[in-house]
């Protein structure tokens, strides 16, 4: 409540007119490498890998697959009701069992570009299920065998051998349906034998680089002793068996050999690993999130669209840059979206020789007078948190607005990696919603429209404030974070949890529709072991999304910089087809 007072009344604001010295805001964060956190992905490769040299020595084992006596149904609905629905299943058991409900919300938030979502547990599958739903993605992370019962209800592998529901299969497990429904049955069907395909060739997993899907060349950048493998498909060639679509292809650039990324054959879509950890701007994971119109939207047509927003525009901001921006973008025809911050805090005095400086909008009139003639040629007002730094503590640069997080604390190792702790200490739904009410009174008492759409500071706060979020907002646009608990309904981890980036407008798990932005932003200088991303960078990875039939190019952009740079990524995402869209349009 102080908090919210405090900042309504303006105390302790400063009185000085004057600009304070600028800086250059630290960009947006993508999270953790991986972008699953606190998981050791070494010690789930080593054991993954372990299971399947297990198989090889009995690729044809019995399976035992036994009926969940769970009945509980966890339904999160992603979007208003219509006749398109998703069903995703995930495992729940092993020691790495927790990452299945992580890579579940990847692919619900997905499913929800397309209609509604059903996420539950595979163990909780029944009888018949499957023909409830438009179609299903079952996300097999943990490798049932080698110590694991298999926890797949042999209902759901049945169901999907005499179904023609499209489903699309992920990862691990395939191999106990080939058992469980019958290896010649599987065949005959399907065309390919999961019982003798592996993650290995000639004892390794190679070196994985490079997915070409729909004529693009999409990445794969896994750290050495960290990946688990591609299950490479043994599909069958002679009479009896039907054709295999390879959808798409991996190069294991190690021995130069090309095998499918993922087939397709009746009614079932499969992908060799799950795609969610080690993202990038240019990923295979592109090729996944195109993959689930087949089954989902198969009638839509290509169309390439693109965004742009100016981001951490605070009360610092030079009025001069914030005009030059406009009118290039003006002249261009370009909506754009504007990033503000509505109050500017350097509560140690670093970029003001010592002093401590609080300053709102109200307070700086060329600013606002700039921000308005920015709203007069296309722009689309955004709130980018309240003050964009969190207390008088670097988290985890130096306290500055545009610096740090806002909503989540952080710190630098000595490897200069950027390390997520937590949520903040008085984090809560009261906490969150003050600090909205109270950039909402920033912008008001400067004569400025309420914002249309919300973007967290460094894309990162706890499940509560993306909650309060959605109540204020009716869309963020972002990258975000998702946590185990959201699925089932019970208490979020903030130690777990995966971060994520579409190509696509989404309606999330959180309940809110997500704005894509996909990828990155202009940055000459290297900073916590990210190299800079030059408009080269930004062309390529639009290039690379094309590979998305309705898809964007969604970036973002300090005006602080000169203009030539955006305009050159601008110029260069033109080039590939694209077309610039509003961000309130959607």
């Amino acid at each position: 409540m102080f908090l919210l007072i405090a900042a309504l009344i303006g105390t302790a604001f400063a009185a000085s007119a004057a600009p304070s010295d600028r800086h250059r805001p630290r960009p947006e964060l993508i999270g953790p490498a991986a972008n699953v956190s606190r998981v050791s992905l070494a010690d789930w490769a080593k054991a993954h890998l372990a299971a399947d040299i297990k198989r090889r020595v009995a690729p044809h084992a019995p399976v035992t697959a036994a009926l969940s006596t769970v009945t509980t149904t966890v339904q999160r609905l992603l979007a208003a009701p219509d006749a398109t629905s998703t069903l995703v299943l995930y495992d729940t058991a092993g020691p790495y069992g927790h990452l299945g409900e992580l890579y579940a919300m990847a692919a619900a938030n997905l499913g929800g570009h397309f209609g509604t979502v059903t996420a539950k547990p595979v163990s909780q599958y029944t009888a018949g299920m499957l023909g409830q739903y438009t179609a299903a993605v079952y996300l097999g992370s943990t490798y049932y065998g080698g110590g694991i019962p298999d926890a797949v209800p042999a209902a759901f592998y049945q169901d999907v051998q005499a179904s023609t529901t499209p489903v699309t299969w992920v990862g691990d497990n395939i191999w106990n349906m080939g058992n469980a429904v019958g290896v010649a049955q599987f065949t005959q069907k399907y065309g390919w034998d999961p019982t003798t395909s592996y993650f290995e060739d000639g004892g390794s997993v190679g070196n994985v680089t490079q997915v070409g899907y729909s004529g693009q060349t999409l990445t794969r950048k896994i750290p050495a002793g960290q990946d688990g493998g591609v299950l490479r498909p043994n599909i069958l060639t002679g009479t009896g068996y039907p054709a295999v679509t390879k959808v798409a292809e991996a190069l294991d650039s190690a021995s130069g050999k090309t095998f499918p990324w993922a087939v397709r054959s009746a009614n079932l879509t499969y992908v060799g690993e799950i795609p969610f950890a080690y993202v990038s701007e240019s990923d295979r994971v592109i090729a996944f999130e195109d993959m689930l119109y087949d089954s989902l939207a198969p009638g839509t047509a290509a169309r390439h669209r693109a965004m742009v927003r100016l981001e951490d525009i605070s009360p610092d901001a030079d009025p001069a840059d914030l005009r030059a921006m406009a009118d290039y973008l003006y002249s261009q025809r370009i909506p754009y979206g504007i990033n503000v911050i509505p109050v500017y805090k350097d509560p140690k005095g670093v970029y003001s020789g010592g002093t401590p400086q609080t300053v709102t909008l109200a307070q700086r009139p060329q600013v606002v007078s700039a921000l308005k003639y920015m709203l007069a040629r296309g722009a689309v007002l955004m709130e980018h948190g309240y003050t964009h730094q969190y207390d008088s503590v670097n988290n985890p640069y130096t306290g500055v607005t545009g610096d740090d997080f806002e909503f989540y604390r952080a710190h630098v190792d000595a490897a200069d990696n950027v390390v997520y702790d937590g949520p903040v200490a008085e984090d809560s739904t009261a906490w969150a919603q003050s600090r909205i009410t109270a950039g909402l009174a920033a912008f008001a008492s400067a004569g400025l429209p309420r914002p249309q759409l919300w973007t967290t500071p460094h894309y990162a706060a706890s499940a509560t404030d993306y909650r309060v979020f959605a109540q204020n907002y009716p869309s963020r646009l972002e990258r975000s974070l998702y946590f185990a608990g959201t699925l089932s309904g019970g208490t979020a981890d903030p130690n777990r949890f995966i971060g994520q980036f579409f190509p696509y407008v989404v309606n999330d798990v959180y309940g809110t529709k997500v704005l894509p932005e996909n990828i990155g932003n202009y940055e000459p200088v290297a900073y916590n072991n990210h190299p800079p991303r030059l408009p080269a960078d930004l062309i390529a990875s639009a290039k690379a999304n094309l590979a998305v039939r309705d898809g964007f190019a969604s970036f973002f952009y300090h005006p602080y910089y000169p203009v030539q740079p955006l305009k050159d990524t601008i110029d260069g995402i033109k080039a590939l087809g694209y077309t610039f869209v509003s961000p309130a349009a959607l």
